[in-house]
């Protein structure tokens, strides 16, 4: 039976998350600005930065999952988060095969997988430089529904280094992070029992026909097939 849980990891703004198996008609993974560190059946893969939905394989197995907040991952893995957008990319592509290999077991021999695979994480973290703080302004400025020139200029940047650096950081630029943040302040709202038109001007849409036409666009479901479905 599938099962999910999340807790809070130990690197700002992180999630540690554990799940048993994928049920045959789950909800798909929504684009959230996030990267994630996933171990399971022996592997160790990067989930890049999505924007759209991702379905995963419906299935039995074991997963424990990292997932780093928009724009810190990076800096950790040491992969700019545009050559893993839209994908998933096993872990020994990108780091030494041999070092991967042990970390594999180290995280697959532990009683409680989603913290070794954190106390590795968090090894990792601190023998490299952390990440620009400056980035996290962006986020902010973002999920608060600045426009994109306002951000550029209050993070003392060109419209053009603010898309160079938000490529190499968050996989996408500026304005489709925006679209993204803006898609999980308005489902949040729906979830808690707003009502579409509120949830729509308050989230940042023109309207409720423009929230559906996004929903639909970032995820191919309308909003009331995602409520519905959760419920």
């Amino acid at each position: 039976m599938a099962g999910y849980r999340e807790r809070r990891a130990r690197l700002a703004g992180a999630v540690l998350w554990a799940r048993t198996g994928v049920a045959e008609h789950e909800l798909p993974v929504l684009p959230d600005g996030c990267m994630d560190l996933i171990w399971s059946a022996g592997r160790l893969v990067v989930a890049g930065p999505d924007t759209g939905a991702y379905h995963p394989d419906p299935g039995g197995g074991e997963f424990a999952g990292f997932r780093f907040a928009p724009g810190t991952a990076p800096a950790v893995l040491g992969v700019p988060a545009a050559e893993v957008r839209d994908r998933r990319v096993d872990l020994a592509a990108l780091w030494p095969a041999e070092a991967v290999g042990a970390l594999v077991d180290e995280v697959g021999s532990a009683p409680d997988r989603a913290a070794a695979l954190e106390a590795a994480v968090l090894r990792r973290a601190a023998g490299r430089p952390a990440p620009d703080p400056a980035l996290g302004r962006v986020v902010a400025a973002l999920d608060a529904g600045h426009p994109v020139r306002y951000v550029a200029e209050h993070a003392g940047w060109t419209a053009r280094t603010l898309h160079r650096r938000s490529l190499a950081a968050f996989g996408y630029g500026p304005k489709m992070l925006a679209r993204v943040l803006r898609l999980q302040r308005g489902l949040a709202r729906a979830r808690a029992g707003v009502p579409l038109a509120e949830t729509a001007a308050g989230a940042g849409y023109a309207d409720q026909a423009h929230f559906t036409r996004e929903v639909r666009e970032l995820t191919g479901l309308t909003p009331g097939a995602l409520l519905g479905h959760a419920r």
